[in-house]
């Protein structure tokens, strides 16, 4: 199969702190042919970065809590763990954003930085891709609330024990998938990183 899609038409539906797109596409079909036109909506926003702030000496993990409009639904949940996150600016490269988002975030300096993965989060409507990396720390001195006043960031960091973090994976303390996917790596990854440290 020749696998090809053609954009009929494409509008803006909504510019702000986001950019929703409409767009009517086709798409070939694996069976043959071409599909009949399609009509989808398209959360746009810039490529992300994620890092799994990790000390193998201690044996600790770095996660923030934060307030998530996403997650309001749940009232009493609507304040999320996380790892390190942000978007990737124009002119920066991956690498630059995870240095940059563990000091804004978690006050931290990276000592050592690995990619991990590159994934889409939700590509059935959104263009984000996150690039997720693991970075080593020294844990001894991170804690506290941390975030920038201009961007209305209120973020709780604090370490734990991995057993901890994976415990809280497991019994649903942890929701967001990002978080999920880089503790679930850590789990595999662990006894490497402590051996080669």
């Amino acid at each position: 199969m020749e696998r090809k899609f053609e954009i009929i038409g494409k509008e803006l539906v909504y510019d702000g702190f986001f950019v929703m797109e409409k767009y009517r596409v086709k798409h070939t079909l694996f069976a043959g042919g071409w599909s009949g036109e399609i009509s989808r909506e398209l959360f746009r926003r810039n490529n992300c970065v994620a890092v799994l702030l990790y000390d193998p000496d201690a044996d600790k993990v770095v996660l923030l809590e934060q307030f998530r409009v996403g997650a309001m639904a749940n009232t009493d949940r609507a304040w999320l763990v996380e790892i390190v996150a942000g978007a990737i600016d124009e002119g920066e490269t991956p690498e630059q954003v995870a240095h940059r988002e563990s000091k804004e975030e978690a006050g931290c300096d990276i000592l050592e930085l690995r990619l991990i993965n590159c994934f889409y989060t939700t590509p059935g409507g959104s263009s984000e891709q996150i690039s997720l990396f693991y970075g080593r720390v020294d844990s001894t001195q991170i804690g506290g609330i941390h975030g920038l006043d201009h961007e209305d960031e209120d973020i709780l960091v604090y370490t734990v024990p991995f057993e901890e973090a994976y415990k809280m994976l497991e019994n649903g303390k942890i929701e967001s998938g990002i978080p999920i996917i880089a503790i679930q790596w850590l789990a595999l990854h662990r006894q490497g990183i402590r051996l080669s440290t």
